[in-house]
């Protein structure tokens, strides 16, 4: 691959010259080796900022502002301003969108390596720290659940509204999270608290301050990943393009923030030790993600195998218990150990936390869209509730989730890379089938995937994906599922950026204007 400083006769993203040369395959058409890719990466920096600006009035704006809410600025938050203001997010979000795919085209074409693609990154993510909260308001609760435990209410037992202290804090969670438990890890709730002793009321201080210990998490997955490409055989660039670059983890996980992000610090770190056969490291550190967040318990399983495979001598079943026992003593008391210490006493209560999400119900979760296709087939009939039909699809869905994740684990008897790929399967499934499903779930088995090997078809799939994910919810937090014509453009733009990766300028719509 050629490096990146190597000099080219055409500046960055000059490869579109004529029509007929978007006719040709994309490696042909980018031959030379480009200088380091300023403008590409200086019109996503430009979109983040525009994001960040725009956040002020179409984000996860606070109920109470305490820069925002009077003066002469608060127009941004109310009628035409807020109007203005969606327009320049998504705007600012076209950028990126546009950026990470010219990334992605000289990343196929050789033409970069891996440091464009981090400064790119990281370039976007800056503004994003300081933003409101975008497409969420997930980290509100974050912070009213560590007010919970910092102020001795037990947060699997009660919701934050039961607080009678940090009156900032408490009224920005969302109305469906004010009465539920916390459906997180008990060392994540630590993590919260510790931030919340900090910042205090201090809504604007609290959500940075989240920002930059999840980032923690993403400096863990940038350590993981180019020694889990050595072992899987993907490419670095194509890695750290779909894992880092991407709009899942600029928007949603830093952007948002999510606590995935931590976790997949953990769990990508795990994965890593488990194939150079540190498995007690493996097995400690994808517990400690499942004490942030329990997802990371499905990595679990697989680690299993992987240690099993690595034993010399006896047969396949003897080795498996020979690996399953040393596991399960690492596993129990890392578990006990560090539910003790967040919540200062064996409190496995949060474990019932873990229905929380399942109020949340719309077509994204695939049994829950089945369920309500039903409904409205036969409400056509007779006037008949919704719920029934939602809950028999989403039993039925958790019945065949865990034949396929049996399945998936099965498959992964050999170790080895196979067992990380039906891993990484493994944990797509329960982001897809599990309700809810929620855009950013879909990371945890993406990250892990990035590392294999890719072909141009996929990774346009996953820009498809990556763009319908980040937009069927509102910047507001708030979910657009069923606003049809809104879901009909964003379809539209996921396709159309999905194909711009592949062949620039899809439409000729630059072609077009250049002739008139």
């Amino acid at each position: 691959m050629a490096t990146t400083t190597d000099p080219a006769p055409e500046a960055d993203g000059s490869a579109q010259r004529t029509s007929a040369a978007t006719e040709k395959p994309l490696a042909d058409r980018i031959k030379v080796p480009s200088r380091f890719p300023y403008r590409t990466i200086a019109m996503g920096t430009i979109g983040a900022a525009l994001l960040m600006i725009a956040a002020l009035g179409a984000g996860g704006i606070l109920i109470r502002d305490p820069v925002l809410g009077h003066g002469p600025l608060s127009w941004i938050r109310y009628g035409h301003g807020r109007a203005l203001a969606n327009v320049f997010l998504y705007t600012g979000f076209a950028l990126v969108v546009w950026a990470w795919v010219r990334l992605g085209r000289y990343v196929l074409a050789g033409r970069i390596g891996t440091r464009p693609i981090l400064v790119a990154a990281g370039c976007w993510m800056a503004p994003l720290l300081v933003s409101p909260p975008l497409f969420t308001r997930d980290v509100f609760s974050y912070l009213g659940q560590g007010a919970q435990l910092l102020y001795g209410l037990d947060p699997y037992e009660h919701g934050p509204v039961e607080l009678d202290v940090l009156p900032d804090v408490v009224q920005n969670v969302h109305p469906l999270w004010q009465t539920t438990p916390a459906p997180y890890g008990p060392l994540f709730l630590l993590v919260a608290k510790g931030i919340v002793s900090i910042t205090g009321n201090n809504m604007i201080a609290g959500v940075i301050l989240t920002r930059l210990v999840l980032l923690i998490g993403l400096a863990m997955m940038l350590w993981a990943l180019p020694r889990l490409v050595k072992h899987l055989g993907g490419r670095l660039p194509v890695t750290m393009w779909l894992a880092v670059a991407s709009p899942m983890m600029v928007i949603h996980l830093v952007g948002g923030p999510h606590n995935d992000l931590l976790m997949l610090g953990f769990l990508t770190i795990g994965v890593l030790a488990a194939l150079e056969r540190k498995h007690v490291v493996a097995v400690a550190l994808v517990t400690i993600g499942m004490l942030i967040k329990p997802t990371a318990a499905i990595a679990l399983p697989f680690i299993v195998w992987m240690w099993a495979n690595h034993l010399e001598g006896g047969t396949k079943t003897r080795n498996f218990f020979r690996a399953l026992l040393p596991a399960l003593g690492i596993f129990v008391p890392v578990f006990v150990a560090g539910t003790w210490v967040s919540l200062g006493s064996f409190n496995i209560g949060w474990a019932t936390g873990l229905k929380a999400p399942t109020l949340i119900a719309n077509w994204l979760n695939f049994p829950t869209g089945i369920g309500e296709i039903f409904y409205s087939l036969v409400h056509i009939v007779v006037n008949v509730p919704s719920s029934p039909f939602v809950t028999v699809c989403r039993a039925i869905a958790m019945v065949a989730l865990a034949a396929y994740l049996v399945r998936q684990w099965w498959l992964a008897r050999d170790g080895g890379n196979k067992a990380v790929f039906h891993m990484a399967l493994a944990l797509l499934a329960v982001a897809i089938l599990a309700p809810p499903t929620l855009p950013w779930y879909l990371t945890w088995g993406f990250v892990i995937l990035s590392a294999f090997k890719w072909q141009p078809k996929h990774m346009a799939v996953v820009v498809a994906v990556s763009v319908f994910l980040v937009c069927v919810y509102y910047p507001t937090g708030e979910q657009g599922l069923y606003d049809w014509w809104f879901i009909a453009l964003v379809v539209a733009a996921s396709l159309y950026s999905a194909a711009s990766l592949l062949r620039p300028d899809p439409l000729r719509l630059v072609a077009a204007f250049r002739k008139d």
